[in-house]
């Protein structure tokens, strides 16, 4: 039987484990195709997974499934998501791959405890938009060929210091433990900066406070928040220099893709 995997999270986190050695049901939980999610245990872990028929297609309701789960199981305990897709082919499989990186998923799940990520989304006026106006019409003229990419080239300049200039003031206002940093340009000629922030659950609310003051006082700028989230991006890059590629155990995929992608 196949294995659908969600997250690995503490098994003291989950009482209905106590007394078990095999899976059992996590209680009024569903996952990818409406199947019953269970908990596996394995040593000190808990391992979230449902049966799982390989021959199925996920599509993007799946995805939104995927997530929830980890999102259920985040509110018992600190998680280590594993990338939308995962499937182990058999029991085997799955003990051997834990068994192999158990250390590292308990070094992870240390470091991570008790922490959330906070996901900033910031638009920002690009800085260059008259100038990329002006030369789009020429870029392809021989003779303005050189110049212009010179000026292409100032161009992705001026963007990066204003982008950095954003990104520090975001760090300096929030004072997050960790952060990820994004940045991209949308067809109607504006920066959008993500951002994660890696901060203390008990500091959520204090966190929002801050996002409400941001936002007001930073007028050229549109201000997004979600969260709070299991941290997906600081456990991949906790994960991706010790996980086996073949196996993708542990290697998020951010939710806020998965929700973009259901959108």
């Amino acid at each position: 039987m196949a294995w659908y995997a969600y997250c690995i999270g503490e098994k003291q986190a989950f009482p209905e484990l106590a007394r078990h050695r095999k899976p059992v049901p996590l209680d009024s939980v569903l996952g990818v195709s409406g199947n019953q999610v269970f908990l596996y245990p394995a040593s000190d872990l808990a391992i979230v997974v449902s049966e799982h028929n390989p021959l199925e297609t996920l599509n993007q309701k799946a995805g939104v499934d995927h997530a929830r789960v980890i999102a259920d199981c985040f509110q018992h305990s600190t998680v280590l998501p594993f990338r939308f897709g995962t499937v182990f082919n058999d029991d085997e499989t799955l003990r051997k791959s834990i068994r192999s990186n158990q250390r590292q998923f308990v070094t992870n799940i240390e470091k991570v405890r008790g922490k959330t990520e906070m996901h900033l989304k910031i638009f920002v006026d690009d800085c260059c938009t008259h100038e990329v106006a002006r030369h789009a019409s020429t870029e392809t003229v021989g003779r303005e060929y050189l110049s212009n990419l010179r000026e292409s080239a100032s161009r992705t300049r001026e963007r990066q210091t204003r982008a950095r200039a954003v990104s520090f003031q975001m760090h300096r206002l929030f004072m997050p433990l960790d952060e990820e940093v994004s940045c991209r340009l949308t067809d109607n000629g504006k920066m959008v900066l993500d951002i994660a922030h890696l901060i203390e659950r008990k500091h959520v609310e204090r966190y929002h406070n801050k996002f409400a003051t941001t936002s007001a006082m930073m007028r050229e700028c549109f201000m997004q928040l979600s969260g709070p989230w299991p941290p997906y991006h600081f456990v991949h890059r906790l994960t991706r220099s010790h996980v086996h590629a073949a196996e993708k155990a542990a290697a998020p995929v951010p939710i806020m893709e998965v929700a973009t992608a259901m959108a």
